[in-house]
């Protein structure tokens, strides 16, 4: 059976091949009774409209470019199932420009050719831009909405990322702990954008204001996965000189100390007060006390946004959006044990 054409909707239902045209991209001067028809015309037709063919029309692709660092991460499969969604229900399409390298300490340079399908935007997911990529991007004179990382005053969707880790480590030391230590320092190159020196800087800012002694050396660099924070705290733990807590970067590197701890024969809180940033999904499994940021809800105010510079949604949508974050204590963080040094 051959494939239903735009011109086999137009006859089921009665119009012309633009009426079903404008119907179908949601677009203005069809009265709601003609779009109903024409929906279901397609929909007893199976037809589906080609991204292409309605960018003849319109022109444009109903294509959005989302550039990230990563793919194979938590927060950034998150991030794009929350925008995905959003722009299904306007019937456009995302194209996915995943930077990430076989090294996680390297990523790929943006370029034009990346964009081998017309886009009508880019939601650009923590990725600090060198100079050449920023021109591609500039020269491409396309709408820009920018999560967790400035871009050329661009809307920016994120949350207060040295905020977050400062309550984190004020958790810590209303426990009684004085003895801490950071996970999630970012080694040179890191294609994670501003998100970990912030953590970080947020971490030292409450050391320093709480009067709690700062030690570089428990601070450990690593390329934000579990195996790496794993790796870390395996060595930082093994010596009788450790911290009684860590805050973690993010929840997946916590989950790495946490499994670390186990292996040592540590017992989490009692030997060691673990917490991380996020709410992960397995944060709650693990009893893992965290920092939640509302991951879903920053991808779908970042898609929302891009709709309003494309003039497809109330331009108010259109701006920078700091969210809320919140401290969900669990069983993995407690005051420090009586017998040892706080």
């Amino acid at each position: 059976m051959n494939q239903p054409t735009i011109a086999d909707v137009a006859r089921l239902a009665g119009v012309s091949v633009a009426t079903v045209s404008r119907a179908l991209r949601g677009l203005d001067k069809v009265h709601p009774e003609t779009r109903d028809r024409v929906i279901a015309a397609a929909a007893q037709l199976d037809y589906i409209a080609s991204p292409e063919a309605a960018g003849l029309a319109s022109g444009r692709s109903r294509l959005i470019g989302v550039i990230t660092p990563f793919m194979a991460r938590w927060f950034f499969t998150e991030m794009m199932s929350a925008i995905e969604k959003v722009f299904r229900d306007h019937q456009h399409h995302i194209l996915l420009m995943d930077l990430e390298e076989r090294s996680p300490e390297v990523r790929l340079a943006l370029t034009q050719n990346m964009m081998f399908k017309r886009v009508d935007g880019l939601i650009v997911v923590n990725v600090a831009f060198r100079g050449s990529e920023a021109e591609v991007i500039k020269r491409l004179n396309l709408p820009v909405v920018a999560v967790g990382n400035a871009f050329n005053g661009a809307p920016l969707v994120g949350i207060d990322d040295v905020g977050c880790a400062a309550l984190g480590t004020q958790h810590l030391i209303d426990l009684g702990h004085t003895a801490l230590g950071y996970v999630g320092k970012a080694r040179p190159h890191n294609p994670h954008g501003k998100t970990p020196p912030d953590r970080l800087q947020g971490f030292v800012d409450t050391l320093h204001e709480a009067d709690v002694r700062l030690r570089h050396d428990w601070i450990l660099e690593c390329d934000w996965s579990a195996a790496d924070a794993y790796a870390g705290a395996l060595k930082l733990l093994a010596s009788p000189d450790r911290p009684t807590a860590i805050l973690a970067g993010s929840d997946e590197m916590a989950l790495g100390v946490m499994a670390a701890a186990r292996e040592l024969g540590l017992r989490v809180p009692q030997d060691l007060s673990v917490i991380g940033i996020d709410d992960h999904d397995l944060a709650r499994v693990f009893g893992l006390t965290t920092v939640r940021q509302d991951v879903v809800e920053q991808g779908r105010a970042a898609a929302h946004a891009m709709l309003a510079l494309l003039g497809l949604a109330d331009e108010s949508l259109a701006r920078s959006s700091v969210y809320p974050v919140h401290l969900l204590p669990r069983t993995s963080t407690c005051p420090p044990a009586a017998d040892r040094p706080i």
